[in-house]
């Protein structure tokens, strides 16, 4: 008997030690990478900073500057929209929208979520709570607000005198931009599982394209609203739910005839835009927006490598996988170089030739979720905790 409990007791320490490797297996699988070493070429000078609020924090809300005129626009998550010249970060004013949530006079957090979009002289941002916003640029007071059917985590898109919504329950709702009025909806459908994000549409010929959590690419009129056709690129395979999610959240891009799509865990594929049909395809996954220029896609996937592809065919040109696992930003372009942040602080600077690094700085502890802004001959990139900076190179 006293054998059999030794045994037993050897028994149960080893599968102890078996669980305890796989769990350190699978947690080195998902370790983000140490900084790469970087022998700077040069370092980006800081123009400005200021503080818009106190940012998205740890929520995941894409709120971006937008620029015209001259003119920064940003907000942060409680609901401060604040307008600032681009020269040198003096501020034109500020508004606080959480007194506006809910059609009631509160100061209950705005959550604000969907924008910043400008167009002519408004500004147009959603939130969580399922309010869209469109405000005066001259002076940021509100010009209207719309319900819409859910919560509001993309960017709107503004085209023929309509403001298009993709809601997180899957709706595509086009408002008239004067007055927020919703002229359709069309349902895109919704899976049970799915990631947090939802597409923004690209608009071409009189159509939105647009990527949605059941792994299509549609075609929608934008005049009436209509379906003109979908094409899936994302299938849900796998035994466990991550293998399930199939969502198309990068925002498609349109070259000609093309429509460049990619989805989460699914695949990078070109499509006829006419059509719907798929010209080439191949493996990769991501949820970030990408770039297309002069005959190259430029990506970061969903383990956060950076990638640059040729737009015949999908041939890979070159792989930066120095960077993996720390939470990239989508990458822009800006004066030949692709500009990423990470969630520890740093921006990364690569040569778009071969992905070499050439820069790399702290720039904020709190970290970065969206994307850096080109304006002008500035590079702007607003970090969770609210901070606002602006560099030239």
């Amino acid at each position: 008997m006293k054998l059999c409990k030794t045994v037993l007791v050897w028994l149960v320490f080893a599968l102890l030690l078996s669980a305890c490797a796989m769990f350190k297996s699978e947690e080195d699988v998902v370790t983000m990478s140490p900084l790469a070493k970087v022998k700077n070429q040069f370092m980006p000078k800081l123009m400005w900073s200021t503080s818009v609020g106190e940012g998205v924090g740890e929520f995941y809300s894409h709120l971006r500057p937008a620029f015209q005129n001259g003119v920064l626009f940003a907000a942060d998550r409680h609901g401060i929209v604040k307008a600032v010249d681009v020269s040198n970060g003096n501020e034109k004013w500020t508004v606080d929208l959480s007194g506006y949530t809910g059609f009631f006079s509160s100061r209950l957090p705005a959550l604000l979520s969907g924008g910043l979009v400008l167009s002519g002289n408004r500004i147009y941002i959603g939130s969580e709570k399922g309010v869209v916003f469109g405000l005066n640029t001259d002076d940021g007071s509100v010009v209207w607000q719309a319900r819409v059917a859910s919560e509001v985590l993309s960017r709107p898109v503004i085209s023929d005198g309509m403001v298009l919504i993709h809601t997180s329950n899957g709706q595509l709702q086009a408002l008239n931009a004067s007055d927020g009025e919703v002229k359709w909806t069309v349902n895109l459908n919704m899976p049970s599982f799915s990631i947090r994000s939802e597409c923004t549409p690209a608009i071409a010929f009189g159509a939105a394209i647009i990527g949605s959590d059941n792994g299509r690419v549609s075609a929608v009129l934008l005049q009436q609203g209509q379906l003109l056709w979908q094409q899936r690129i994302s299938p849900s395979n796998g035994v466990t739910s991550i293998d399930h999610l199939n969502d198309v959240d990068a925002t498609p891009v349109i070259v000609e005839d093309n429509v460049y799509a990619l989805g989460y865990n699914g695949k990078l594929v070109a499509l006829d835009l006419r059509s719907g049909q798929v010209i080439w395809k191949r493996e990769l996954g991501s949820v970030n927006d990408f770039i297309v220029d002069e005959g190259r896609i430029y990506l970061v996937d969903q383990n956060d490598r950076l990638l640059a592809l040729s737009t015949e065919g999908g041939v890979t040109m070159w792989v930066q996988g120095d960077l993996l696992h720390r939470k990239l930003t989508p990458a822009v372009m800006f004066k030949g170089y692709l500009v990423t942040g990470d969630s520890k602080g740093y921006l990364h600077w690569l040569h778009a030739s071969d992905g070499h690094f050439v820069s790399q700085h702290l720039v904020d502890a709190s970290g970065f979720l969206s994307a850096p802004l080109v304006a002008e001959d500035k590079l702007v990139i607003q970090s969770r905790s609210g901070k606002i900076y602006t560099f030239t190179r």
